[in-house]
């Protein structure tokens, strides 16, 4: 893939709308019921100092991205299958993106078209973004913040305006003391969103270098953080912590109680688009993430691996048979036994080869 650089702008914008990505589809932290507001900010901490795990591997060797880290420190051979399990790993991550978009334009607004059309058309139209690198995509993100931003403060400006929102809905706080709440922040909410920025580490030696990533990113990551930690509260502020919680769209339910001067309504469809939107940059960016993976091991030029990676994508994205089951598996068992290998356990395991490593080659050349 061509090394165009982009911007330290375009990055930490891309990483603050791929945090958003899905995460509002569902009430995080729905064990803590009302304390949810403390699950979200204890895990985003936790994610903080994964955060810095990963610019600190960054920084170790900053022309190098995720795969060829490993590569270069692991050696070829288990160099190679690592890369190749993060390679599986993004795109199943993205296929569960695809899945979700899928099933939520079922619900809400195309009921008669079938899923495998909705997700086939969605395919074609990330394959076409992927096919022209990531300097598109990135600019894609830039183009697209101003409306998050604009989509999601209306919406948490309509809710208090029109009546809908109940600060009693988040009383008592630590009624049940903090077990519920560590429970709930590990390792679910680590995995989902925060421990994913995982994939940056493809991305951050693409930035223009001469400027320090770690500022910026721990920025646009605590903005982002509190942002969905304020979203994520507004589902029990208006639906109470028992309806949030056994609700399918929790926040989709709260907007479309939205109902003023009879000229803000509908505000559903303004949620969905955002929905879409950050579904589909998210999805877009880990099958990105996969075909660059895919092209360091093999040499092969990106593009003749998104049509096989979309191939696998979509097979992938019917792995359950309905959408209940698609949530236990990704809510109940990928996030928690999976997904943090790739996550916490690999990323430190390299961190601490490369530390050994450099260690022995410093020795080396005092000896000498």
């Amino acid at each position: 893939m061509r090394q165009n650089t982009i911007r330290v702008s375009e990055l930490i914008i891309c990483m603050s709308l791929f945090e958003v990505g899905s995460t509002t589809l569902f009430l995080m932290g729905a064990e803590a019921k009302q304390d949810a507001w403390l699950v979200m900010l204890l895990g985003a901490l936790a994610g903080l100092l994964l955060l810095k795990l990963h610019l600190t591997i960054h920084h170790q060797d900053p022309d190098l991205d995720l795969f060829m880290l490993f590569r270069r420190y692991t050696g070829k051979y288990v160099g190679t299958l690592i890369n190749l399990l993060f390679v599986m790993y993004f795109t199943y991550e993205a296929s569960r993106n695809i899945r979700d978009l899928g099933e939520v334009t079922v619900m809400t607004l195309l009921r008669q078209t079938p899923l495998w059309i909705i997700i086939l058309i969605t395919i074609v139209v990330v394959s076409n973004t992927i096919r022209y690198g990531y300097k598109v995509l990135f600019l894609l993100c830039l183009f697209l913040f101003p409306f998050f931003v604009l989509g999601y403060a209306i919406i948490s400006i309509l809710i208090p305006a029109t009546g809908l929102f109940h600060l009693e809905n988040s009383l008592p706080v630590l009624e049940e003391g903090w077990t519920p709440i560590f429970k709930a922040a590990f390792p679910e909410l680590i995995s989902f969103p925060f421990g994913q920025t995982v994939i940056f580490l493809v991305f951050y030696p693409l930035a223009y270098k001469g400027r320090n990533l770690t500022k910026p990113v721990f920025f646009a990551y605590t903005m982002t953080a509190l942002a969905l930690t304020f979203v994520n509260q507004l589902e029990i502020f208006v639906l109470g912590p028992k309806i949030a919680a056994n609700s399918t769209l929790p926040l989709l339910e709260a907007v479309q109680l939205i109902e003023l001067a009879e000229v803000f309504e509908r505000m559903d469809a303004l949620f969905t688009l955002l929905l879409f939107l950050g579904l589909i940059i998210k999805m877009s960016l880990f099958l990105n993430a996969a075909v660059i993976g895919l092209e360091k091991i093999t040499g092969v030029g990106f593009k003749k691996w998104i049509f096989p990676l979309a191939a696998l994508l979509y097979g992938l994205s019917f792995l359950s048979p309905n959408y209940t089951h698609h949530i236990v598996i990704g809510r109940k068992f990928v996030l928690n036994s999976w997904f943090p290998i790739f996550q916490i356990l690999l990323p430190l395991f390299l961190f601490v080869v490369i530390v050994i490593k450099k260690r022995k080659q410093a020795k080396k050349q005092s000896s000498s």
